[in-house]
């Protein structure tokens, strides 16, 4: 069961990541509650927070949310990928999240931000992810597993 447990968690954030992403990147699913998205968006937001060179930070935090969720999704150098998300994450939480307390702007206030609620979600799921692994439901699952059988076969073939 605990290999179904991942795949469910696996997806899910790779659902979350990869849409993040898109949105950021070519402005999928904009619209109202979410923001235009798009690289120009993204790039004014994030120099809006102070994060300089705006463009380049918005490709490249559009690029991490893409690849890695995909990874993830697939189970590919999922450690790896869940460590960039984490990074990604925590990133979020000191430049925007942390100035607005814990809880998420439920009601939709203007001129309040999101807290770090949300980020503290992501967070826990992706440091299973690195802790646990991806699970034999995986491209890194059944990379273990032909590595295993290989190095069996190596085993038997000394032994003769």
């Amino acid at each position: 069961m605990t290999d179904v447990g991942l795949v469910i968690l696996r997806v899910a954030l790779a659902c979350v990541f990869v849409a993040h992403g898109m949105h950021k990147l070519f402005a999928f699913w904009a619209g109202p509650g979410v923001g235009p998205g798009g690289l120009t968006a993204t790039a004014e937001y994030l120099t809006s927070l102070g994060i300089e060179a705006g463009t380049v930070m918005a490709v490249l935090a559009g690029g991490v949310q893409l690849a890695a969720g995909a990874l993830v999704g697939v189970g590919l150098l999922t450690r790896g990928a869940a460590a960039a998300l984490v990074l990604y994450v925590l990133i979020g939480i000191w430049k925007e999240h942390l100035r607005w307390g814990f809880f998420l702007n439920w009601v939709g206030a203007t001129g309040r931000g999101n807290g770090i609620e949300y980020s503290l979600v992501l967070l826990g799921a992706l440091f299973c992810l690195i802790l646990a692994g991806a699970g034999q439901w995986s491209l890194d699952g059944r990379r273990a597993e032909r590595a295993a059988s290989r190095a069996m076969g190596r085993a038997r073939t000394r032994g003769l």
